[in-house]
């Protein structure tokens, strides 16, 4: 049987406890279980690479965030979505945000009510609004001038009229990467508050027959861990809706994880509260609505792979190959991200041991943990996992070298459940009408 989490001496250096998902354990021999399932095991049963998520530490995510806000807790599924994935959200009580055609379409397809969809994007095109007006989705938000364009000429067809939320720039810059920070004057996302073109659009919008004006949405960034960059975002949103008497303001996502040891972020309920003091302290009346995504599915997820080649170079370093790479987590190679590794059959093992852990695409880049510490007996044919892989990998994924798509498991009591089977050759044919 597994045992509950195991004390860790401050003066070792095993893996740090906390960036497991919840339902993380080991048994007497330090094997790590994850939902009640043998993550070596795991492996035999549905090879590697493998993203294994732990469906209780998903569910108790989405339903923090729903005691804090309701239903305006909406799930954003660009950090990890699958039919399952979809179906879990709306099971706990969240809304869904989708920011593609592709998206809305694995909700639909997951059963999710159309009113329980927020449909995102900078850029959405005729064909994708008019699929979120045929279905009905609950809100549009509206990024642009050219796609209120749109929506007025699709209701000059039908006169249907949706409704629509604002995405506005508040000219907050949040301290994380410049490619996930949102929230500038500087951002290809939303009208700026700063030049007046988000007032024009409010006036544009109330005035429009072809919407329904109910809201205002912003989003700072993602993965931000400094709470009063959610405060100043909060305040400065206050001052421009408040005048507005609109009856909903959407701060969106963003909040940061740990991926390292070291980190540390604030937990849903946490954030909940920061924002909703700095909204009374702002004198927002409008009901709040949130946007997590990293923060529901990023620690319920490990990703084992199997080591396939370890090279030594004396004086240099020692380059540890997996079976997967850039395809199954971009997130080094693009943000220059931090992770962990560890041998899951010695959870709790001494990682004494510095090695580079890179993929098996043909490119120097390819890394997955650019200075790791692992046992120093890791061996050929071990498996090894990172964790805090559960958003932006699966996501974000891709068939680079025609490399396979991993599959994911749900765990759960003992019970390991396939949600997305691994890909075959065949798969990579099925559009390839050459």
């Amino acid at each position: 049987m597994a045992s509950p989490t195991p004390p860790l001496s401050p003066t070792s250096n095993p893996l740090p406890w906390h960036l497991l998902p919840d339902n993380a354990s080991i048994d007497d021999d330090g094997r790590l279980f994850i939902g009640g399932c043998d993550t070596i095991e795991l492996v035999r049963e549905f090879g590697s690479p493998l993203f294994v998520y732990d469906e209780d530490h998903l569910r108790a995510r989405c339903r923090e965030a729903v005691d804090a806000f309701g239903a305006n807790a909406v799930y954003a599924t660009k950090a990890f979505l699958c039919k399952a994935m979809a179906r879990l959200a709306c099971e706990e009580g969240m809304g869904l945000d989708v920011a593609t055609g592709g998206e809305l379409h694995v909700c639909l397809a997951a059963g999710v009510p159309a009113e329980r969809l927020v449909f995102h994007g900078n850029n959405k095109s005729v064909e994708e609004l008019t699929l979120a007006r045929d279905v009905g989705v609950g809100r549009i938000v509206i990024d642009s001038n050219d796609e209120l364009d749109r929506l007025e000429a699709l209701h000059a067809a039908d006169g249907r009229a949706p409704r629509v939320l604002l995405r506005i720039t508040p000219g907050i810059k949040a301290e994380t990467h410049e490619y996930v920070a949102t929230g500038q004057d500087d951002s290809k996302f939303g009208f700026t508050v700063a030049t007046g073109a988000a007032l024009e659009a409010v006036d544009r919008a109330v005035a429009s027959p072809a919407v329904e004006l109910v809201g205002i949405h912003a989003h700072i960034g993602s993965q931000v861990f400094r709470a009063d960059s959610f405060a100043s975002a909060v305040e400065t949103l206050g001052r421009f809706a408040n005048p507005l008497g609109l009856p909903e303001l959407v701060i969106g996502g963003g909040l940061g994880v740990p991926y390292v040891e070291g980190e540390e972020a604030p937990t849903i309920s946490q954030w909940a509260t920061i924002i909703q003091k700095a909204a009374a302290d702002a004198g927002i009346t409008a009901g709040l609505g949130i946007e997590p995504g990293r923060a529901i599915a990023a620690a319920a997820a490990v990703t084992l792979y199997t080591v396939g080649t370890v090279k030594y170079l004396p004086g240099i370093r020692t380059y540890v190959a997996v079976d997967g790479g850039m395809s199954d987590n971009p997130r080094p190679v693009l943000y220059g991200s931090g992770y962990e590794a560890f041998l899951p059959r010695a959870a709790t093992a001494k990682r004494d041991n510095r090695v580079r852990i890179v993929g098996k695409h043909c490119e120097s880049g390819d890394l997955l943990v650019r200075e790791a510490a692992v046992p120093g007996d890791l061996a050929v044919g071990d498996i090894l996992a990172t964790p805090v892989t559960g958003a932006y990998g699966h996501s974000m994924g891709s068939n680079y070298n025609k490399v396979l798509r991993p599959a994911v498991v749900f765990c759960r009591d003992g019970d390991a459940r396939l949600v997305v089977r691994r890909e075959t050759y065949g798969d990579l044919l099925t559009t390839d009408v050459g």
